[in-house]
C-alpha cells in the first residue's frame, strides 16, 4: 500500500475539509476549540501535514457541520 500523506485522496480530504470550515464560517481557533485540540492540530491538517483516521473525521464532521458520507463519496471518485 503506497503512502497517503500526499495523495491524491489525502489532497481532496483536506481541500474538503478547508472548504467546510470556511462554509461554516469557522476559524481554525473555533474548529479546534470545539474538539479540545490546540489551533495547531486543524492548521497541520489543512496543509496536508497530518493525516486524520475515521475518528477523527466524524468528529471534524460534527465541529464543522457535515455529513461524513458526503466526503466518503467524493474520495471514492479519486484515484489513489
Amino acid at each position: 500500500m503506497p503512502k497517503t500523506l500526499r495523495s491524491p485522496r489525502q489532497e481532496a480530504l483536506r481541500a474538503f475539509l478547508v472548504h467546510e470550515r470556511k462554509k461554516a464560517g469557522l476559524t481554525q481557533a473555533e474548529v479546534s476549540s470545539k474538539l479540545g485540540q490546540h489551533q495547531s492540530f486543524i492548521a497541520r491538517i489543512e496543509s496536508g501535514q497530518r493525516r486524520i483516521d475515521v475518528i477523527e473525521l466524524l468528529d471534524l464532521a460534527k465541529a464543522i457541520g457535515f455529513k461524513p458520507q458526503a466526503i466518503l463519496k467524493q474520495l471514492e471518485k479519486v484515484g489513489p
